[in-house]
């Protein structure tokens, strides 16, 4: 058993997936090492939420094959939307700093973020992707990225035109003494936000693997003809999966308010990352895409340290052309699209 078990390990380690995530950690020691280990806690928790907003435009990829160009927007309305929820929070729990609203206040702004983000996927799917699925079905990937893009360019220009283009942030979520890890101090908003990050993938994990609806999603990503003569609904996995990835781009973005505050174009680097991510795991791969935004989280903190911050887009696209180059197919990559495919 135990030989069967070493065998195992070496030939996963043979493969692109477990050389690129040994070289990681390898990196992420040394790394850690040099400047010290808030460069690994850091990347944590960017990489935390980053693995949210890459979930879901892998989901939209690997079951509805949409290349969401307007995902980043959905981050930008769970950032609006958290800001003026807890704006009334804040300005009460400066006057009842005692209150028990000074723990979930946070947590009910990030809950309507994912709602509203939910509703909004929902909104996309009525009025945008579903009368192009009606209408057309030829070249398909390609007209729905147009959508995206137009979809896109209405959203950020309806934010500026109803909202304003002023910066609408916030100090913090909690207040209270940093936490202390390894002698790195890090914020309570970040910790939380890193909590937030792990449980929403766990709970998305087991749902998609363990649950009927997500084990229908997952048959539609890999045969909608199969998926159809055993009786799901297409329609309605259509609608469940664009509303789930629209939600999970809008919780980062309000977990994440007091890092990036809402502006009409704020969820362009979080669009940015998230693709570098899916492209460098591979298509429809939600685990290889948890896997990736780590990779991605560490590659961007580095470059940052190391280079500058001028670099920070650079350096990954550069290497990730490189990457795809001799690995096509991401390094998580697969011959079958399907969402939860390995």
């Amino acid at each position: 058993m135990s030989n069967n078990i070493v065998s195992k390990f070496l030939n996963w380690m043979k493969t692109a997936a477990g050389l690129s995530i040994v070289t990681t950690i390898v990196v992420a020691v040394f790394a850690s090492i040099h400047t010290g280990p808030y460069l690994i806690v850091n990347t944590i928790v960017t990489g935390g939420m980053l693995a949210l907003v890459a979930t879901g435009l892998t989901l939209m990829l690997g079951v509805l094959n949409i290349a969401m160009f307007a995902h980043g927007e959905f981050f930008m309305i769970g950032s609006l939307t958290a800001y003026y929820v807890f704006t009334p929070i804040s300005n009460y729990i400066s006057e009842n700093p005692e209150s028990f609203v000074a723990v979930i206040g946070p947590l009910i702004a990030i809950v309507c973020a994912a709602i509203v983000g939910a509703i909004s996927g929902v909104i996309a799917e009525k009025l945008v992707f579903g009368p192009l699925r009606k209408r057309s079905t030829d070249n398909w990937v390609m007209n729905s990225f147009l959508l995206t893009v137009g979809l896109s360019v209405l959203l950020v220009n309806l934010h500026q035109l109803i909202f304003g283009a002023d910066f609408k942030g916030i100090v913090g979520y909690w207040s209270g003494m940093p936490v202390s890890i390894a002698d790195v101090f890090i914020s309570r908003d970040r910790a939380m936000a890193f909590i937030i990050s792990v449980f929403i993938v766990a709970v998305f994990w087991f749902f998609m693997t363990y649950t009927r609806t997500g084990m229908s999603i997952r048959a539609v990503s890999q045969d909608i003809t199969g998926a159809q003569i055993v009786g799901i609904d297409i329609e309605k996995i259509v609608l469940l999966t664009i509303s789930l990835a629209c939600a999970l781009s809008a919780v980062a973005g309000g977990s994440l308010l007091f890092m990036y505050p809402s502006y009409p174009t704020v969820g362009l680097e979080p669009l940015y990352l998230a693709w570098f991510v899916v492209i460098l795991s591979g298509l429809g791969n939600i685990l290889g895409a948890v896997a990736g935004a780590f990779m991605v989280a560490l590659l961007k903190a580095i470059t940052v340290e190391y280079i500058g911050t001028g670099w920070d887009f650079v350096v990954p696209s550069a290497l990730i052309m490189l990457i795809l180059i001799f690995k096509p197919s991401g390094i998580f990559g697969s011959d079958v699209r399907g969402a939860l495919d390995k």
